[in-house]
């Protein structure tokens, strides 16, 4: 997976961004996403690739576009399996919020986890960090580990955090600690490579999101160095059993390390910014056209470049 490949990856995250940007704070959240997919299929087509949708909208009949399992590319290049988020918050960008973003992720095919549409429970840290974290430990004992790692004090250490209901222990764990916490409504991506970012001022992700939404971002930390671990946690009987029949693992509660998620060192992570974020900027309309701000990673090389296009539209 060359880095022209990687370059056409961010014009089709450059389109997706665009096309929904345009729907910020309308309120109109199916809007939004089917402009993002809409545009992300559209380019993802006119590329030199034989692509293999693993992680997408949803099952075939639940998406008309970009369903698990859909061909794309004109099959003329190499064979890929692809993880995309079209618009990573909706209800972000319905409301001009902070945080959205376009997103995808690839690697040979074979070589990605086809996570089932539920939740995982997540952890997260920057490169400094890796090795010190493990997901079956409490919080308090990650915070201090990771705190040990970075020599920091305990109350300097920053966790980002889903503002859900789910997560109110969590939170009062943390908070026990006397670590400071970020609570975000939706950025379930940005949210895991923060730590892998030293700007961001993010220190560790904790809790549970969605389980696509952490194969996406094990793309990006393999490239940051980072680490990411996770563990399945199905909503009801029905996913359990609909993971079951997809067959990508023996032991559907094991524990998810970064090799089972994306394995080797050939995946690559385009992101464009929808509205402003800690990481990325959103989408800013011109006279002329729009203005993008992009990143795109690969793993092979530990390549990270940072894009503004200035787009005439």
């Amino acid at each position: 997976m060359d880095r022209n490949l990687a370059l056409e990856f961010i014009r089709v995250t450059e389109g997706a961004a665009i096309a929904s940007a345009r729907w910020m704070g309308r309120g109109d959240e199916k809007e939004a996403d089917s402009a993002a997919v809409s545009k992300m299929r559209e380019r993802m087509n006119a590329m030199d690739i034989d692509g293999t949708i693993v992680i997408g909208e949803g099952e075939r009949d639940d998406a008309p576009m970009l369903f698990i399992g859909e061909k794309v590319g004109n099959k003329k290049g190499l064979k890929i399996d692809i993880a995309v988020d079209p618009l990573e918050g909706t209800t972000i960008t319905a409301h001009g919020g902070p945080n959205a973003i376009a997103v995808l992720a690839a690697a040979p095919a074979g070589n990605m986890l086809r996570a089932p549409d539920t939740y995982m429970d997540k952890i997260s840290v920057g490169p400094k960090a890796k090795g010190y974290i493990d997901i079956d430990a409490t919080p308090a004992e990650n915070i201090k580990a990771v705190a040990k790692k970075l020599k920091k004090d305990v109350k300097d250490v920053a966790v980002i955090i889903l503002d859900r209901d789910r997560h109110k222990k969590l939170i009062e764990d943390v908070r026990k600690t006397g670590a400071r916490i970020r609570l975000i409504r939706d950025g379930d991506v940005t949210g895991a490579i923060a730590p892998a970012i030293e700007e961001s001022g993010i220190d560790i992700l904790m809790g549970i999101g969605g389980a696509p939404e952490g194969v996406i971002a094990a793309a990006a930390l393999k490239t940051l160095g980072g680490e990411i671990q996770g563990r399945l946690k199905f909503r009801k009987d029905e996913e359990r059993e609909r993971a079951k029949k997809m067959g990508f693992l023996d032991d559907l509660d094991k524990k998810l390390t970064m090799e089972d998620l994306i394995k080797g060192n050939q995946a690559m992570f385009a992101a464009t910014g929808v509205t402003n974020g800690e990481i990325l900027k959103g989408v800013r309309f011109t006279s002329k056209g729009a203005i993008t701000h992009s990143i795109v990673m690969r793993s092979k090389t530990s390549t990270i470049r940072f894009v503004e296009a200035h787009h005439n539209v």
